[in-house]
């Protein structure tokens, strides 16, 4: 059965690469591609290396007849994305890559993004599209919301490690770097290549980033109780992927034995052989995650080393797996790329 998708925000990085992962999909077909600021233009001026591609021309939403269509990945902005989801048929199915309907508590998405939800009856329907913990509500979802890239590499490392027990909660170190397109394809000056390249800086420090919204929610409810990460991000001047480091208190045989138990038949979850660490590298332009697990040398600390891609594990590749559950496809399907490397 082939399932009609329209994209819309085709013009983004993760736009991009929805369409290079459905273009490999055996269900998938792309009907409609939207991107209001180049409506009217081909996909090949905007992205030349999908060139080879056969795709619609680039439209305004609006434009779009979503009679036609299936299932609708929205790769917007938060704000505009709850503007526009609120306005498409009650029908189609949808896969939400912004933070609009991430956070349930409508207090806490005011909190962090610093304008209240405009769309609050959708909000409380939508499920958290972190594929591995919520495969069965996300099967009989109509709105899904795709995690945050920093966000899903952090739970990774540490979800089955709060849900086993296997490490103390008060005092979990979360230090991530993550590649230049996580912040997206819009022109900023502190991304310019003279402003990034040969350097590194830390930024949201003191507990202001946008994503710890997801980690309090989800790690609280985990451990029915309060959990509170002390978590730093880092721009790196590469273009992909996020390799973030948590030190926590617990035995770290106990840890790697909790990773290994939980990932165990987790095609995209891959836990490395105890003291070994993963590499960006590795992961480059894939749906998988690498795991690696260290004892520290102070007594009683392990060492958590996570791994992935952000555009494809950490945004759009999730976003095709949510979306295969969704339509009944193999979780798999169109996502088992390998890696590029070097």
């Amino acid at each position: 059965m082939t399932h009609r998708i329209a994209i819309i925000g085709a013009s983004g990085y993760t736009g991009a690469e929805l369409i290079r992962l459905i273009a490999t999909h055996p269900s998938f077909e792309i009907r409609a591609l939207a991107a209001n600021s180049r409506a009217g233009q081909e996909m090949a001026a905007v992205f030349p290396h999908l060139r080879h591609l056969d795709l619609p021309k680039l439209v305004t939403w609006e434009e779009i007849d979503f009679g036609g269509i299936d299932l609708c990945f929205c790769a917007l902005p938060h704000k505009t994305s709850q503007e526009v989801i609120s306005q498409l048929p009650e029908h189609l199915k949808i896969v939400d890559l912004s933070a609009d309907f991430r956070l349930r508590d409508p207090e806490a998405y005011a909190q962090w993004y610093g304008n209240a939800h405009a769309a609050t009856q959708m909000q409380k329907e939508a499920v958290y599209g972190l594929t591995e913990f919520y495969r069965e509500e996300i099967a009989l979802a109509r709105l899904v919301a795709g995690t945050g890239c920093n966000a899903a590499t952090g739970q990774f490392a540490l979800r089955p490690l709060i849900a086993a027990g296997a490490i103390g909660l008060d005092d979990i170190i979360l230090d991530l770097k993550c590649g230049v397109s996580g912040a997206g394809r819009s022109l900023k000056e502190n991304l310019l290549h003279a402003e990034l390249s040969e350097g590194t800086n830390a930024y949201a420090v003191g507990g202001t980033h946008r994503h710890l919204g997801e980690f309090d929610q989800e790690f609280s409810a985990i451990a029915g109780r309060e959990v509170r990460v002390q978590f730093t991000p880092h721009l790196l001047p590469m273009n992909r992927g996020i390799l973030a480091t948590a030190y926590v208190s617990g035995e770290a045989e106990t840890v790697h034995g909790a990773l290994a138990a939980a990932y165990a038949d987790e095609p995209f979850l891959h836990v490395l052989p105890m003291g070994e660490t993963p590499s960006t590298h590795h992961v480059r332009g894939s749906n998988f995650c690498h795991i690696g697990v260290t004892g520290d040398r102070i007594g009683g600390r392990a060492i958590v080393v996570a791994a992935l891609d952000n555009l494809t594990k950490g945004s759009s590749g999730q976003a095709v797996q949510n979306a295969n559950l969704m339509l009944g496809e193999a979780e798999t399907a169109g996502l088992m790329l390998a890696p590029c490397f070097p």
